[in-house]
């Protein structure tokens, strides 16, 4: 058996002792940071991970509960100050999109959890350099540097496609397309 095999049945039922100090730790720090090395090695090579030049993995902390929306404190509002829970996104997709945003320069390939608890849920993403020659001759990181920018705003990750039920082919879900927002307006 190699490495991966036990790194991944290790993760299964993770030592709570050492997860638990990892987390006071995760949440002493900044919300977005970047790390030198994936946690979960075997999760981020899955996912297309390489440890080369313009490959970078960040972890991200994002408040658990409802996805509501900020109540406005000043400027121009709303007559009903509407703070309703914003259900389009899951967590994943939340987070790849705040790491895209503070990321500009970088691509998001893809996300893993890597924890939970009471108040946070932890990812780690990764992260490519389209604009470096090393990624542009790279056979599976390459094709990425010539789609367009921002895939992660533009919802076009594995974690987006997913929760729009495009995922798999076999399966014919009709609220999804075109999209969410077109259906209901056909419905009304």
């Amino acid at each position: 058996m190699g490495i991966t095999k036990y790194l991944r049945k290790a993760w299964k039922k993770p030592d709570k002792k050492v997860q638990r100090s990892r987390m006071i730790e995760w949440r002493k720090g900044n919300s977005i940071t970047a790390v030198e090395k994936p946690l979960r090695l075997d999760r981020a090579r899955s996912l297309g991970y390489k440890a080369k030049k313009g490959v970078k993995v960040v972890r991200i902390r994002i408040k658990r509960g409802g996805h509501k929306r900020t109540r406005p404190n000043k400027a121009r509002r709303t007559k009903r100050l509407h703070i309703r829970k914003n259900l389009r996104l899951n967590y994943k997709e939340i987070a790849e999109q705040r790491v895209a945003k503070k990321f500009t320069n970088m691509e998001v390939l893809n996300s893993y959890k890597i924890g939970k608890d009471g108040l946070n849920y932890f990812y780690e993403v990764i992260l490519v350099n389209p604009s470096l020659k090393e990624i542009k001759k790279d056979k599976q990181l390459g094709p990425l540097a010539k789609s367009p920018r921002k895939r992660s705003l533009r919802a076009i990750t594995s974690t987006s496609r997913k929760a729009r039920g495009l995922r798999n082919s076999s399966i014919k879900a009709p609220k999804v397309r075109p999209s969410l927002r077109a259906n209901r307006r056909r419905g009304n």
